[in-house]
């Protein structure tokens, strides 16, 4: 079992960004780090990473938790965490 994926398909199977297009806009745009520094849409997130997201001018910080390649609805909140 790989437990590294994608950022913009972990974005995307977590439903922090509901599409993976609108994901990968946002890795080009600047507005996702990993861990603080800025991330390609191609970066590999694993278990421990923290991602932050710009929406706007609210930003959402998230640490992953588990790492899977599809989840349910309802499970998708067990991939990670919210952070202060």
């Amino acid at each position: 079992m790989d437990d590294r994926m994608r950022l913009d398909k972990y974005l995307k199977v977590s439903r922090l960004i509901k599409r993976r297009t609108v994901a990968n806009e946002a890795c080009d745009a600047g507005r996702v780090l990993v861990n603080d520094k800025p991330a390609k849409a191609s970066v590999n997130v694993k278990a421990g990473d923290v991602i932050t997201i710009q929406f706007g001018n609210k930003e959402v910080r998230v640490e992953v938790l588990d790492v899977q390649e599809t989840v349910r609805k309802e499970e998708a909140k067990e991939l990670f965490r919210y952070l202060p």
